[in-house]
């Protein structure tokens, strides 16, 4: 059994959008906020629903001097939500700024959206430890959720205990990565490159081929009328040929043909008149 949702809502409402509306907001903010207003700022935004990109606020050098500070769990807490899972965040408590209840569900969905980057097919049994969650019907209810909040779109399949993902909105990347990215999308040019040639090369070689066929069958052609009007010249050679003595007899014989066919049928006639 297929449970399937659906994500609802107009296009310029899409989760993109709203992302990068609420992220400018907080972004113009923390380019002012200082000491205590710079810790509120992070906390309202690990809290914000729909914001689910993190990156642009780490660049910033206000929440940048957090990093190495006595503030420290803030930064590392806005870096978990731009890049981790929740895994990691049980992993490293202590690291972090304590998660109330809201923020921990954000992070689960975000983690929904790293797994669903790695694979379409998600089981069950791996969303449950990822995400630390002790029963099944838990579980659904946070998917639901993720859906409904366009974070991603799929079905539950309760008959194989998986989700299937048709999408799910982008996080945020490490500066490190930019070059692995730059590496893979140069390996998927190449290999369009290489299968553009190859489909160029078929597609000439196909072109000869025509090419040789047509001028095959023109050929051919030629020799029929060529074999046709030596067959004629051949048979009006044989006519001259003929001497005329030869062409006067067959004349007369066929004369004589003639004339036989006509008499017999005259006298068919004839008969059939004594008859009545």
């Amino acid at each position: 059994m297929h449970t399937e949702m659906m994500a609802h809502g107009l296009e310029e409402n899409s989760p993109s959008v709203a992302t990068h509306n609420a992220l400018e907001h907080f972004v113009a903010l923390a380019k002012m906020a200082r000491g205590a207003a710079c810790l509120d700022l992070i906390k309202q935004v690990l809290e914000a629903p729909g914001v689910y990109v993190f990156g642009e606020l780490l660049q910033i050098p206000t929440i940048m001097e957090l990093e190495n500070g006595p503030h420290m769990k803030y930064y590392n807490a806005l870096n978990l939500f731009a890049y981790g899972t929740f895994r990691q965040y049980l992993e490293k408590k202590d690291q972090v700024l304590e998660l109330n209840g809201t923020m921990k569900k954000k992070l689960q969905h975000l983690t929904i959206v790293t797994l669903a980057i790695r694979t379409k097919c998600i089981p069950y049994q791996t969303l449950l430890v990822e995400l630390d969650i002790s029963n099944v019907r838990d579980l659904e209810d946070l998917i639901i959720e993720a859906i409904y909040a366009d974070i991603i779109h799929g079905k539950l399949d309760q008959k194989n205990s998986q989700l299937e993902v048709d999408y799910a909105i982008g996080r945020d990347i490490r500066p490190g990565d930019i070059s692995q990215i730059v590496g893979t999308l140069q390996e998927w040019c190449d290999s369009c490159a290489s299968v553009l040639n190859c489909i160029d090369t078929q597609i000439h070689r196909a072109n000869a081929e025509k090419a040789r066929s047509i001028k095959h069958k023109e050929k051919i052609d030629q020799e029929i009328v060529n074999l046709k009007k030596a067959i004629k010249s051949q048979t009006l050679d044989c006519d001259e040929a003929m001497p005329m003595e030869m062409r006067e007899q067959s004349n007369q014989e066929m004369r004589k043909k003639s004339t036989k066919s006509k008499t017999g049928k005259s006298s068919g006639k004839s008969w059939f008149k004594n008859f009545n």
